[in-house]
């Protein structure tokens, strides 16, 4: 029986009308963040225009709560869903907003944008491709410090990879989602004889060989009366979000459209379900989830989870969700629970604990990040671009130094010049120094200013006619530089 205060799956099959599943926005959420950003008085983070790198214009984020509490890690963004004259990609963010690092794709969306460790060392990670029915349809991407591409991973035995999930585990083997249309009899939930069914799929890919390891189908293991969602065409009756390797070498999966998380061991088998329809555990109060995101198991065995509780709304709030879990008694406590006052996220959205204890939460759909203490109180809080949505956001350390040199753009009035430096995704620039001179490889100092933001302004009155920047580190040493340029 589901708990005190909890909906029936026939109540939300009935309430489900609104249709849609997957990465469209649900009324309820945009009219609930409409209003948080009209009680904050805030707006979100415009579209910038940098004079050394016109390219790019992917806005970063607005910063409208940031307390001593609060991690000074880099922030990882994938926003996407660009409004008309907007980018959309990759971003790395600084703890003031600012983007460090930004990589737009014209035609392609862009999730999971992380760092993770691969052969040892830290890489960035995202996925890329087109979104169809509310999965992906794309590859995974890799990169270096310097930010060029180390691999591009595909999904095994013909299928495409999806947007939900890429994780690189310890022994350098990556978990991948994918989607199948299958044609299905749905007569037993009241569909079509002849019906569409979408089949979520993982698997496990060996990375230096590309050998598939492991492949599990939700539709051999799953019955479809677990399934929340509406029957309807290309029916999403499954639809895996998250998949991560548990302790004990089995899977955890996240299902948004049955609210459960499954416990799969390697053979495929479920050991068990938490939440949903036949959940093996039973749940104390506030411990119940739906249309949840991002199941994670943390160091000390509780469960991490993003408890959405929308599309269509069944709570007034979305929850990042800390759940105990007896798997000798079969019983998940409610450890800890956090929201932001006026959130409520349709879809998307993880949770991650971070290094400091903190808790860190991507409202997925919602256009904004927020950082919480382990008391609840919310000591970060930032808005994406407007319209703009973001699967999953990270804090995470990074350091890099780019393969590409750094850029220049030169204006000058009368006797006076300004030149505009830039290094996109350099983490260590301390100053910058301006150069000139008649011969490119003689060049003079005759200006410097500290780094501000992504992009600096030095000024000087000395005629070149040529004239390059030069990135400085923190005890003054050259980093790199850029080409020369005339006025």
């Amino acid at each position: 029986m589901p708990p005190t205060g909890h909906v029936t799956r026939r109540q939300l099959l009935r309430s489900a009308a609104l249709g849609g599943a997957g990465l469209t926005l649900a009324g309820g959420a945009g009219e609930l963040i409409a209003g948080a950003l009209a009680a904050a008085d805030v707006r979100p983070p415009r579209a910038p225009r940098w004079r050394s790198r016109p390219d790019l214009r992917i806005p970063a984020l607005s910063v409208t709560r940031a307390e001593d509490g609060a991690s000074r890690e880099p922030i990882f963004i994938a926003p996407y869903n660009a409004p008309a004259g907007s980018q959309a990609g990759a971003v790395i963010v600084d703890h003031d907003g600012e983007p460090v690092w930004e990589n737009p794709l014209p035609d392609r969306v862009t999730t999971n944008f992380r760092v993770q460790s691969y052969r040892g060392s830290p890489v960035l990670t995202w996925w890329e491709g087109i979104i169809e029915l509310g999965h992906g349809v794309g590859e995974y991407v890799i990169a270096d410090s310097g930010y060029r591409t180390v691999r591009r991973v595909r999904a095994g035995r013909g299928l495409h990879g999806d947007l939900h999930e890429f994780v690189i585990t310890p022994r350098d083997t990556a978990l991948l989602t994918s989607y199948v249309v299958r044609s299905a009899d749905l007569t037993s939930v009241c569909g079509p004889r002849r019906g569409t069914i979408q089949d979520a799929i993982f698997q496990e890919l060996d990375l230096a060989t590309g050998e598939v390891l492991m492949e599990w189908r939700s539709l051999e293991h799953v019955a479809l009366t677990e399934s929340f969602w509406p029957v309807g065409s290309d029916w999403d009756f499954f639809h895996i979000n998250s998949v991560d390797l548990d302790g004990d070498d089995s899977f955890l999966v996240s299902a948004r459209s049955t609210h459960t998380v499954y416990k799969i061991s390697r053979s495929g088998e479920i050991l068990w379900r938490l939440g949903g329809a036949r959940s093996d555990f039973e749940l104390g109060p506030g411990a119940h989830f739906a249309w949840q995101h991002d199941a994670r198991r943390r160091p000390d065995g509780a469960l991490s989870i993003l408890d959405n509780g929308a599309a269509p709304a069944v709570e007034s709030r979305s929850r990042a969700l800390i759940l105990a879990l007896d798997e000798d008694a079969m019983r998940a406590t409610l450890v800890e629970q956090y929201s932001h006052p006026r959130v409520l996220a349709a879809s998307q959205g993880n949770v991650q604990l971070l290094a400091g204890g903190n808790v860190f939460v991507g409202w997925g759909e919602v256009p904004r990040v927020s950082e919480f203490e382990r008391s609840g109180r919310m000591v970060f809080d930032a808005l994406l671009g407007s319209r703009y949505e973001c699967y999953r956001a990270f804090r995470l350390p990074w350091s890099a130094q780019p393969a590409l040199a750094p850029a220049l753009a030169l204006r000058s009035r009368g006797s006076r010049l300004t030149a505009y430096a830039s290094w996109n995704g350099a983490t260590e620039v301390a100053r910058w120094r301006l150069l000139a001179g008649t011969d490119a490889a003689l060049l003079k100092p005759v200006a410097h200013t500290d780094a501000a933001g992504f992009e600096s302004a030095l000024r000087t009155s000395r005629a070149g006619p040529l004239f390059a920047v030069q990135a400085l580190g923190a005890h003054g040493e050259p980093l790199a530089r850029s080409r020369a340029l005339s006025v």
